[in-house]
């Protein structure tokens, strides 16, 4: 970032700062005062709202991906007059630039200041992508995913040597609902929802999707993830990461592959029915092999221990005289079992939790019931296992964040696999947002505060990101040689915008 710019944007901050300094007493009431409003037609200013676009598409020809995807996903035999990349880029952009759905691309090729910024003379429209998504063979998806992922692993590669420490996959599948009649694919669930039922593996160290693949409604979990789990281990392997840790529920505790994952090194910690004769094993531990299991506080308090408020949730469910069940303690314990498809004995970590049934304000009566944890982490203390296992319920926000934050988790289209295709194409606009947090610099005397921004911004929910880093009105200048976005709007975040922008002209670590 250069004097000038550094300049501005201090400029910006002081008099924002100023603004909000609370001592001020100078302002009208109400403060929010505005009238005699008016509108005109800017006559040669050109502007749009998400100015961030031009850095999110100077970060694709940084990495080549728009020529790796022209050159592993062979669609179309001839170019009239849109490329594959130009498709997959045009849904990924959308959602990026505040769409949320397929028909929301008429907006953007409608914007005339939207292709100038592009430098595009036009985009597809939303049929044109729904019969560019149409045009796809399973093989032609998956060789859609493994081209993101090779560019993904030039993205892990400027990364620090602490992050190939371990690389922790985890793997889950979600219902995505539709109300249509005639998408081919989709089916009835156990709970009565139609849809599809895609499985996502995705990198918990940065919350990237690695595969998603769309399946029936009515399909297990599990079905596909052995497959996908191998092939994202490969990736990671190729990536450079000294270790490798597979997480997953109890429908993914597959045992038919656990020896091959032990012998190949990689870790793993699974979830596994609660069955009977694990329930036999249980009861037979001496009482010495229990532990109480005390769960560490959620966060830190930085200031003073406030007061809890009142549980208004308990009060109406005690009013009303609903049972309810109160958790009053956990205990932990180990042994070894060597599932029926497995030649060796692995770890089991159970936790025992004491429960109390209560309806109104008179209990019932007790109630015990255990979890068990499957792996072949032997040196890790059993707190550390339930704590790790548990932590893979972030996957349940990443997920939660494709559904509606991304709306990449959608089914616009009619069949099972055009819906596949435009889940990873959507899906695009989450990783580029993993990318572009991976990508700011780390380096010089604030080592500590560009690490926290970092770890911020690869952290933030997807609306956030977009409100912070691309949806900034812009001004956009065509010259001969160049498209000039100039910030007509200063946000706190607009200092690593341009740190991570001047990142993007330097040349890529190999």
């Amino acid at each position: 970032m250069n004097f000038r710019i550094r300049k501005k944007l201090a400029e910006r901050k002081r008099r924002i700062q100023a603004r909000l300094d609370k001592t001020r007493l100078d302002c009208e009431c109400p403060v929010i005062s505005a009238s005699n409003i008016h509108y005109e037609l800017a006559d040669r200013t050109q502007a749009i709202s998400s100015g961030g676009i031009g850095m999110i598409h100077q970060m694709v020809k940084h990495l080549d991906l728009d020529a790796a995807i022209n050159q592993h996903v062979n669609i179309f035999k001839i170019y009239l007059p849109y490329s594959e990349s130009d498709h997959v880029l045009n849904i990924a952009y959308n959602l990026l630039a505040g769409g949320t759905r397929l028909e929301h691309l008429e907006l953007r090729r409608s914007d005339e200041v939207y292709l100038n910024a592009l430098g595009a003379l036009r985009i597809p429209d939303p049929t044109t992508a729904g019969d560019f998504c149409r045009r796809f063979d399973p093989q032609d998806i998956v060789a859609l995913m493994e081209t993101l992922n090779s560019v993904r692993i030039k993205v892990w590669q400027q990364q620090p040597d602490s992050f190939f420490e371990e690389a922790i996959l985890d793997a889950d599948g979600t219902m995505v609902q539709t109300y249509g009649e005639c998408k081919e694919g989709m089916d009835i669930n156990y709970k009565g929802q139609w849809g599809y039922h895609p499985l996502m593996i995705s990198l918990a160290n940065t919350g990237e999707p690695l595969y998603i693949v769309n399946r029936s409604g009515n399909r297990p979990s599990h079905e596909g993830a052995a497959f996908y789990l191998d092939r994202s281990i490969s990736y990671c392997r190729k990536a450079g990461f000294r270790r490798i840790k597979v997480r997953g529920d109890t429908d993914f505790s597959q045992t038919e592959y656990l020896d091959g994952w032990d012998k190949d090194g990689v870790r793993f910690v699974f979830g596994i029915d609660a069955m009977a004769n694990l329930y036999e094993i249980t009861e037979k531990l001496p009482e010495q092999a229990w532990k109480r299991l005390e769960r560490p506080a959620r966060y830190t308090v930085k200031t003073e221990t406030r007061a809890r408020p009142e549980n208004v949730k308990e009060q109406i469910v005690e009013a009303r005289e609903f049972e309810n069940i109160r958790l009053v303690a956990e205990y932990v314990a180990e042994f070894s079992y060597r599932p029926v498809k497995c030649n060796k004995e692995y770890r089991v970590v159970v936790v025992w939790k004491d429960l109390e049934v209560s309806k109104g304000q008179a209990k019932l009566f007790d109630k015990r019931i255990c979890f068990f944890y499957i792996t072949n982490d032997w040196t890790s203390t059993p707190e550390a296992i339930v704590f790790d296992a548990n932590d893979r319920c972030n996957q349940e926000n990443l997920i939660e964040q494709q559904k509606n934050g991304v709306h990449a988790l959608k089914a616009p289209l009619d069949n099972l696999t055009s819906n596949w295709a435009y889940m990873v194409m959507a899906s695009l606009a989450w990783s580029l947002k993993a990318w572009a947090a991976l990508l700011i610099p780390v380096h010089g005397r604030w080592k500590q505060k560009h690490e926290t921004e970092k770890k911020t911004l690869l952290r933030m929910d997807f609306v956030t990101f977009r409100n912070a880093m691309i949806a900034i009105p812009a001004q956009i200048v065509r010259t001969a040689g160049k498209i000039i976005y100039r910030f007509l709007a200063w946000n706190p975040w607009q200092s690593v915008f341009f740190r991570l922008f001047a990142q993007l002209r330097k040349p890529m670590r190999c």
